[in-house]
C-alpha cells in the first residue's frame, strides 16, 4: 500500500514517501527533488515539470504555470482578472463560468479546466512516485494552503479524482509542517502540563501563512492561523522585474512588456538575482545575452537597494503575526520557538522581520523546501494501516467562521446560527434539531465575508427532503448534522426525522427503552416482589407504548463549486487518453533515439575495437549505410511513426550485431577456454593421484572414476578440435566455437566429475559409552589395561599444562 504525501506549490512541487522506517522525499528522472509545477503543450505530446519549464520561454503560449489559485474561482472574478494580464497563456471562460485554459495541442485548440491543469502535474507527481516505489499509487495525502475555501478544496478533490488518486486528506501547509515538527520531539510536556507553543511563518511563491500551535506529548492543536494569499517571492520578483524594464527602458530604449518572451527572461535572471542577494550583500551583476532586437542588457543591484525596493511588501509582513496573536491572544513571551520554512523567507530582510516582531532568533530546523511534504506523508502513514505510527493526534483550526441561515414555518423571519466560529477545532461534527411539517432548505455562508480571500460568501444551500407532520399533526423533531470534516470542508452530513409509532405488544420490554411516559422504577436491591402485581390495589390502565424511530432524510446538496458527474468522468476520459498518447509518442521518441544511438555508437567503434571484426567491403558498405540512415534520420525521418525507426534499426543490426558479438566473443572466449583447461586439469590430476592409491581417495569406487577419466579424456579432445578450427578463422569470420557452448562445456564437465571427487569419506563410529551409576563403561577388557596408564607415559609439560588426551578426560561431561 503506497504512502505518499504531495506538496502541490504554485511553483513547484515535492513528493514524500514513507519507506524504511523513515520519511524520504524522492527525485524525479532530472534527479531532482523539485518538480516545477509547469505544464507544456506540444503538437505530439504534453511535458510536464522540469522538461516542461525548459519550453516556457521557447514554447511561451502553450506553457501554462501559476495555475494553483484558479481553483474553484469564476472567470469574472477580479482576482484572476488582474492575474490574467500577466499570464503568456490564454485564460478564457468555460460554459460552467469557471476559468479555462486555452491551448494548442495535438495541431488543434483545446480548452482545459484548471481541475485538468492541475491533474496533468498530479499526473506526473504520481508516475514519478510509482517509479521510486516500484509499486502502483493510489492513497495520498496532498497539502493546500490554509485559506483555501471549501469551493477550492472541493476543485482540488476533482482534480485528484480525475487522475485516480485517492486522498486521504486535504492537509492544510501549516498542519502539516506543524505535524512534521511535532512529530519526532521527545523533549515535549506531558498532556497534563501547559502546552509548548510554537509559532509557524510560511513565505512560499506566491502567499504568507502563520500558524500558532500548542505541542503535548503525542498531540498537537493548532490554535490559529493568519495569512496574506497576495504577499510571496512571486511580488519580490515583480518589484525586480518592475524596477529592470524602467532601467532598460531608459539605458537602451527597449520596452521589456512588449515581448512575452523577453519579460519572461528577464523573471527568470530577476528570481535567480534574488536568491544570490540573500546569501550576497555586494553589488551583484545582471546581463542577458540576445535580450530584445538583439541587443545585450545588463544591469546591477545590491541587498541595501533590494529592500529598500521592496520596503512596501517588507511592511506587510506585520499585519498577519499581529492578527495571529489577537485571535489566539498570546503574548509573544509565550512563544517558545519561531519556525520558518518556504523558499522566500530565506531573504535576510524577511527573517529579520519576522524575529524582530517576536524578539527572538527564528529557527531553521526544518527543511525549508520539504517540511509541507514530509508532514503529508506523515499524515498518510497516520492514517494507512500498512504503517505503524507513533500515536499523536492532530487537532485543526477553522479558518473562517460558518454560519446557517433558514426560514421559520409560520413567519418569514430567518434563523441564523454561527454553527463554527474562527479558529474552532476540525474535524467536527454537530447536530442541530429543527421542528418542521416540511421540507426546508439550510444555507450555509462565511460569516465574516470581508475576512476571506475569495468573492463568494456563500458555501452552499442544502435541501432536506422527505419531511412529514406527525400523525397527531404536531411538528416532527428533524436532527440534522453538520460536519467540516477531515479535508477542511463543511458538509451537512446527515438528517434523519423523529417518528412515534406504536410498538407491537410482542415487542415487550426490548422496545421500553425508547418509550416516552413515565420511567419505570427500577426493582430495588433484595425486593423479591418488584417486578409482581400488588393484589391490594386496582389495575392501572394501561398506556399505549410509544416506539421512537429515527427515519433516514435525503439531502439536496447545491454547492457554490462542485463538477458535475458527467463533466467528471470526462475529464477522466480525456486524462486518460492523453496519458496513452503520451506514452505512445514517448516510445516513438525511444525507438528513433535508439536508432540515433546505434549510428553513433557503431561508426565509433567501427574505426576502433571493431575494426578488425569486419571484411573491408563489409566495413565500406556498413559506414555508408550509417551515414545514410543519419541523413534520414535529419530528414524526412525527422517524424516518422515508431514502426519506421524499428525497421531501420533492424537493418542496421542485421550487418552490426555480427560484428558486435564476434567482438565479444573474441573478449570472452580465452577465459572460457581457461577455465576448461583449469578444470580438466583439476579432475586429471585427482584421477592421477587415485591411480597412484592416494589415501585421500581411497573411498571412491573404481567405476565412479572411471566415469571421471572418461568424461576429461572427451571433453579434453572436444576442446582440442575447436581450438584448432577456431585458430584457423580470421577475427571477421563468425567464430567456430562461441563462449556460451564452452560454458556449457564446462557445466557438463563440473556435473558429471564434481559429485564423484567431492564424495565424503565414511565416518568412522567411536566406541560406544554406556551409563553406569558409577561413570562411563568402557567397552575393554580389563587385562588390556594392566600395567597401562590412561595418561600418556610422558610427564606433563613444565608449565602445568595437561596433554590434550589427558584433558579431554578430565572434562568429559557425563551428565
Amino acid at each position: 500500500m503506497s504512502v505518499v504525501g504531495l506538496d502541490v506549490g504554485s511553483q513547484s512541487c515535492y513528493i514524500a514517501v514513507a519507506r524504511a522506517g523513515g520519511i524520504e522525499t524522492i527525485a524525479n528522472e532530472f534527479s531532482d527533488r523539485c518538480t516545477p509545477s509547469v505544464i507544456s503543450f506540444g503538437s505530439k505530446n504534453r511535458t510536464i515539470g522540469v522538461a516542461a519549464k525548459n519550453q516556457q520561454i521557447t514554447h511561451a503560449n502553450n506553457t501554462v504555470s501559476n495555475f494553483k489559485r484558479f481553483h474553484g474561482r469564476a472567470f469574472n472574478d477580479p482576482f484572476i482578472q488582474k492575474e490574467k494580464e500577466n499570464l503568456s497563456y490564454n485564460l478564457v471562460p468555460m460554459k460552467n463560468g469557471g476559468v479555462g485554459i486555452k491551448v494548442m495541442y495535438m495541431d488543434e485548440d483545446h480548452l482545459f479546466s484548471v481541475e485538468q491543469i492541475t491533474a496533468m502535474l498530479l499526473t506526473k507527481l504520481k508516475e514519478t512516485a510509482e517509479n521510486s516505489l516500484k509499486k502502483p499509487v493510489t492513497d495520498c495525502v496532498i497539502s493546500v494552503p490554509s485559506f483555501f475555501t471549501d469551493a477550492e478544496r472541493r476543485s482540488v478533490l476533482d482534480a485528484a479524482q480525475i487522475v485516480g488518486l485517492n486522498c486521504l486528506r486535504l492537509m492544510n501547509d501549516m498542519t502539516a509542517v506543524a505535524l512534521n515538527y511535532g512529530i519526532y520531539k521527545q523533549d515535549l510536556p506531558c498532556w497534563d502540563e501547559k502546552p509548548r507553543i510554537v509559532v509557524f511563518v510560511d513565505m512560499g511563491h506566491s502567499a504568507f501563512q502563520v500558524c500558532a500551535c500548542a505541542f503535548n506529548k503525542g498531540k498537537l492543536k493548532v490554535l490559529g492561523t493568519a495569512f496574506d494569499p497576495f504577499l510571496g517571492g512571486k511580488n519580490f520578483d515583480e518589484k525586480l522585474v518592475e524596477h529592470f524594464c524602467e532601467e532598460f527602458k531608459t539605458k537602451y530604449k527597449l520596452d521589456a512588456k512588449s515581448k512575452i518572451r523577453a519579460l519572461l527572461r528577464l523573471y527568470q535572471e530577476c528570481e535567480k538575482l534574488k536568491k544570490l542577494m540573500s546569501s550576497n550583500s555586494t553589488d551583484l551583476p545582471l546581463n542577458i545575452e540576445c535580450f530584445m532586437n538583439d541587443k545585450d542588457v545588463s544591469g546591477k543591484m545590491n541587498r541595501a537597494q533590494f529592500e529598500e525596493l521592496c520596503a512596501e511588501l517588507l511592511q506587510k509582513i506585520e499585519a498577519p503575526l499581529h492578527s495571529l496573536m489577537e485571535q489566539t491572544r498570546l503574548k509573544v513571551e509565550d512563544v517558545s520557538a519561531v519556525e520558518i520554512v518556504g523558499g522566500t523567507t530565506r531573504v535576510p530582510a524577511v527573517k529579520e522581520k519576522i524575529a524582530k516582531f517576536f524578539g527572538k532568533d527564528v529557527s531553521t530546523t526544518l527543511n525549508a523546501d520539504e517540511a509541507v511534504a514530509r508532514g503529508c506523508a506523515l499524515q498518510c502513514a497516520i492514517l494507512s494501516p500498512a504503517f505503524k505510527v507513533r500515536e499523536f493526534s492532530i487537532t485543526d483550526a477553522v479558518p473562517f467562521p460558518i454560519s446557517l441561515v433558514w426560514n421559520h414555518d409560520s413567519e418569514d423571519t430567518e434563523g441564523v446560527h454561527e454553527v463554527f466560529t474562527r479558529n474552532h477545532a476540525a474535524p467536527f461534527s454537530k447536530v442541530l434539531t429543527f421542528l418542521r411539517r416540511g421540507p426546508f432548505e439550510l444555507e450555509a455562508f462565511y460569516s465574516d465575508p470581508h475576512g476571506v480571500p475569495y468573492p463568494e460568501a456563500k458555501i452552499g444551500r442544502f435541501v432536506v427532503q422527505n419531511v412529514s407532520a406527525q400523525k397527531d399533526g404536531e411538528k416532527s423533531r428533524v436532527k440534522v448534522k453538520v460536519r467540516v470534516n477531515t479535508h477542511g470542508i463543511f458538509t451537512v452530513s446527515t438528517a434523519s426525522m423523529v417518528e412515534k409509532v406504536p410498538a407491537e405488544e410482542s415487542e415487550g420490554p426490548s422496545v421500553e427503552a425508547d418509550v416516552e411516559g413515565q420511567p419505570r422504577r427500577p426493582p430495588e436491591s433484595g425486593d423479591a416482589d418488584a417486578n409482581e402485581k400488588k393484589v391490594d390495589q386496582p389495575p392501572e390502565a394501561k398506556k399505549p407504548k410509544i416506539k421512537v424511530v429515527n427515519v433516514e432524510l435525503p439531502i439536496e446538496a447545491n454547492l457554490v463549486w462542485q463538477l458535475g458527474k458527467d463533466l467528471l468522468n470526462m475529464y477522466i476520459e480525456t486524462e486518460g487518453k492523453m496519458i496513452m498518447q503520451d506514452k505512445l509518442e514517448k516510445e516513438r521518441n525511444d525507438a528513433k533515439n535508439a536508432v540515433e544511438e546505434y549510428v553513433y555508437e557503431f561508426r565509433d567503434k567501427l574505426c576502433g575495437p571493431y575494426e578488425k571484426f569486419i571484411c573491408d567491403q563489409d566495413h565500406q558498405h556498413f559506414l555508408k549505410l550509417l551515414t545514410e540512415t543519419e541523413n534520414w534520420l535529419y530528414e524526412e525521418g525527422e517524424d516518422q511513426a515508431k514502426q519506421a525507426y524499428v525497421d531501420k534499426l533492424e537493418e542496421l543490426m542485421k550487418i552490426g550485431t555480427p560484428v558486435k558479438v564476434r567482438f565479444q566473443e573474441a573478449e570472452d572466449r580465452p577465459k572460457m577456454f581457461e577455465e576448461l583447461g583449469q578444470r580438466l586439469q583439476h579432475y586429471a590430476k585427482t584421477a592421477a593421484d587415485f591411480r597412484s592409491d592416494d589415501e585421500q581417495y581411497n573411498h571412491i569406487d573404481e567405476s565412479e572414476m572411471k566415469k571421471v577419466e572418461k568424461s576429461v579424456n572427451e571433453v579434453m579432445e572436444w576442446m582440442n578440435n575447436v581450438m584448432n578450427a577456431q585458430a584457423k578463422k580470421s577475427l571477421d569470420q563468425d567464430p567456430a566455437v562461441r563462449a556460451q557452448d564452452i560454458k556449457a562445456k564446462i557445466k557438463e564437465l563440473n556435473n558429471t566429475c564434481e559429485p564423484v571427487v567431492t564424495q565424503p569419506k565414511p565416518k568412522i563410529e567411536s566406541p560406544k559409552l554406556e551409563r553406569t551409576p558409577n561413570g562411563p563403561n568402557i567397552d575393554k577388557k580389563e587385562e588390556d589395561l594392566e600395567g597401562k596408564n590412561n595418561f600418556d607415559t610422558e610427564p606433563p609439560h613444565q608449565n602445568g599444562e595437561c596433554y590434550p588426551n589427558e584433558k579431554n578426560s578430565i572434562n568429559m561431561d557425563l551428565d
